[in-house]
């Protein structure tokens, strides 16, 4: 993740401004002006020359265009707030585009953008699509999803990746035989993509809230969830936006709760964390120079407890920064390793992604095959609603054999469990009349979550498919 002290600082610094300084009425678009300039000052240098300023332009663009699609048909017309909001991103964007001309240490981004008449003429053309497609027959939401996902596809696989950069070093006039998939690393994508999503549907389905595009910008691209999450809800932060404006600075309660949520990730982020990464942690070159079954199962626990503290720290760091601004982001863990399910595990790891993809992608499955004519069996709908919600979310990290392979994994981990708990559910009721007995299930079923989650980040952590087999076989000793 693309985050360190340097940059919580400037945070904390913004919402010291923020809460002292800022006119209660210039709020929102102080918050705007921040998530903006975030986009592209976060952004990774990249080695193509303009793409690590192109990519966030192209995202920029896309979020624009995805609220313009959810825009009710007969409120498509754009009333004052919107083209100030919209004169602020393109004054914020033609701003950074004149950092190209100051020195490299001066800049606020670490990609030299393109001249201002590049930026200028790639904004007209955007404008001229958004028109264009205004004026289309088409049916805007399903277009506007298949567009989302299929640049979601696009940046997900490896061979796609290098095609794309062999191609854009080719305009550029470099080199495309160097073209690689690390040349194309687009900040924030996944889970803007996953918002931009949500949107989409709930507008079709009519249940999305009115969205003002400063509103909707602020949303998608709200700094502190930028990097790693959680993937908010737009009517739940639309709830916060609203009372942005009755923030007082002395809010002690708030700024206790705030600066203690980011003392916690700060301690699970860069001591933990960090600590698990000197060497109690797995990696792939660690797991080629390990022999010792004993010590590959620790260096895997250490692996397991690292991803954990790195990513739930930076869950708190950001939940932390969002109060103080006055946005409460969603929780996204809670205690996932001490649960005594697979499904429990779920129901508390990275909760937000779940929660999402089970709204969206399970349950709309699920009353799709109990509708069909003949009905499936109850297991067969359970068992493709799984293996659908969990594949997808192994892919949404990367599609590649490991990731199809860890989402299999766990898709079969939870209608394994579901087949269990419905047949033994009488027995587990009358467990529950022996409290020592059932301390010892407990116990035990914990071991076994843990374990079955344990092995799976084997998928996780080795790149690829044949050193991972070979890491499993070694970790029983074979």
């Amino acid at each position: 993740m693309n985050f360190d002290l340097a940059l919580l600082g400037i945070a904390a610094v913004g919402a010291l401004i923020f809460n002292f300084f800022v006119p209660q009425s210039w709020r929102e678009s102080f918050l705007l002006t921040v998530s903006v300039t975030a986009l592209f000052w976060l952004q990774p240098p990249l080695p193509i020359r303009w793409s690590g300023f192109l990519l966030p332009f192209f995202l920029l663009f896309l979020v624009i265009w995805s609220w313009w699609l959810t825009k009710p048909a007969d409120q498509r017309s754009m009333d004052r707030q919107s083209w100030q909001t919209l004169a602020i991103v393109l004054g914020l964007v033609l701003l950074l585009a004149c950092v190209r001309y100051l020195p490299p240490g001066w800049r606020p981004t670490l990609n030299r953008p393109p001249g201002i008449e590049v930026v200028g003429a790639l904004a007209a053309l955007f404008a001229l699509f958004m028109w264009l497609i205004q004026g289309k027959k088409v049916e805007r939401f399903l277009f506007g999803m298949l567009i989302i996902i299929g640049l979601f596809v696009m940046v997900k696989t490896e061979w796609i990746v290098v095609q794309i950069s062999t191609v854009w070093r080719t305009l550029a006039n470099q080199n495309p035989s160097l073209a690689a998939s690390t040349d194309i690393f687009w900040l924030g994508f996944s889970y803007i993509a996953f918002r931009l999503l949500h949107t989409i549907r709930d507008r079709q389905t009519g249940q999305l809230p009115d969205l003002s595009l400063q509103k909707f910008v602020s949303y998608t691209l709200f700094f502190p969830a930028l990097l790693a999450g959680p993937i908010d809800r737009a009517e739940r932060f639309s709830q916060d936006w609203d009372r942005m404006s009755e923030l007082t600075a002395d809010d002690w309660p708030r700024w206790q709760k705030g600066l203690t949520r980011i003392v916690q990730g700060l301690g699970k982020k860069f001591i933990l964390a960090d600590a698990l990464a000197l060497g109690l942690s797995l990696n792939p070159t660690v797991a080629t120079q390990t022999d010792s079954v004993f010590w590959l199962w620790i260096l895997l626990y250490g692996y397991a407890f690292r991803l954990y503290f790195d990513f739930s720290g930076y869950t708190d760091i950001a939940i932390g920064v969002g109060i103080l601004f006055g946005i409460e982001l969603p929780e996204n863990f809670d205690r996932p390793y001490w649960q005594s399910t697979i499904t429990a595990f779920w129901q508390r790891w990275h909760m937000t992604l779940s929660s999402w993809v089970r709204f969206y992608v399970f349950s709309p499955l699920s009353r799709t095959l109990l509708r069909r004519k003949p009905r499936p069996s109850p297991q067969l709908i359970v068992f493709v609603s799984q293996m659908a919600t969990m594949i997808i979310i192994g892919l949404w990290h990367g599609i590649t054999i490991n990731f199809l392979i860890w989402g299999t994994w766990h898709g079969l981990g939870l209608f394994i469990h579901k087949i269990w708990s419905d047949r033994t559910r009488k027995w587990y009721r009358q467990l529950q009349t022996y409290p020592r007995r059932l301390l010892l299930w407990t116990w035990f079923t914990r071991f076994i979550t843990f374990h079955f989650v344990v092995i799976g980040w084997v998928w996780f952590v080795i790149p690829d498919f044949a050193s991972a087999v070979d890491l499993l076989g070694r970790l029983v000793g074979y």
